[in-house]
């Protein structure tokens, strides 16, 4: 039976990489974002392949990107939560209430949104059960200089994860978290020109191809759901995470 795959955060970067290894990997997919242009792009008039244009902080039109997903395909098996954004490094007291309710916004309020959509149907449908996996960072477990926002948000997810876990069991829905490090794209590579470091300097950091990213996610997506990996870190082999500070 052909898998449904939902990745959010579709258009660009680690979504777009994971969204079309899924169609490559014989998955029908729909490709969540917030931009029709880049998502039409990403999903390259394949047939297996859907676009839905949604911000995932409006709760409502995650519900509605669902049931649409799901009147089309029938289920939903697999949804890679990817939705993510940042703002500049500062100090605490130089971050702006406004930037710290954007980031919770999208990268946490925003998660739980995609998730709680996904475990609606998940439960509903027949045969029931599929599995969440989580975008997490390195960041759920050491924080870089100056990013209160994005660090408090993926320690929410590691959190979000674990409750998901425990929730899901009785109606076979697995939940997963993959926490990445320094992916070549636009938001991870500008790792490879400089990234400030805890003792102030600002070096250069070993980066990886995105593709490594989009085989660790199918590998958690294709696990039956007897099995689940719980948290996968997959990272630049030598980029500075071990020994941190």
């Amino acid at each position: 039976m052909t898998k449904i795959a939902v990745v959010t955060g579709a258009g660009t970067g680690i979504g777009r990489a994971c969204a079309q290894a899924f169609l490559a990997n014989g998955y029908h997919v729909a490709f969540i974002g917030r931009r029709a242009e880049a998502l039409t792009e990403a999903a390259a008039d394949h047939a297996n392949a859907i676009t839905v244009t949604c911000d995932v902080t409006d709760a409502t039109a995650v519900d509605s990107a669902f049931a649409r997903i799901a009147a089309t395909f029938g289920r939903i098996d697999v949804v890679f939560n990817n939705a993510g954004s940042n703002v500049p490094a500062a100090p605490i007291d130089q971050i702006t209430p406004a930037d710290w309710r954007k980031i919770i916004d999208v990268n946490l309020s925003g998660a739980f949104y995609v998730a709680r959509a996904a475990f609606i149907q998940m439960k509903a449908q027949v045969p029931r059960g599929g599995r969440i996996i989580n975008n997490g960072s390195i960041a759920a477990h050491a924080p870089r200089p100056g990013l209160a926002p994005y660090t408090a948000s993926k320690h929410g997810i590691t959190g979000l994860t674990r409750q998901i876990s425990l929730d899901g069991r009785p109606f076979d829905i697995a939940c997963g978290q993959i926490d990445i490090g320094n992916a070549m794209t636009a938001m991870g590579g500008p790792h490879a020109t400089g990234a400030l470091q805890a003792d102030g300097t600002t070096k250069l950091e070993p980066v990886m191809d995105v593709a490594h990213v989009a085989t660790s996610v199918l590998y958690m997506a294709n696990l039956p759901l007897e099995a689940n990996v719980q948290f996968l870190t997959v990272m630049a082999t030598k980029m500075p995470f071990i020994g941190r500070g």
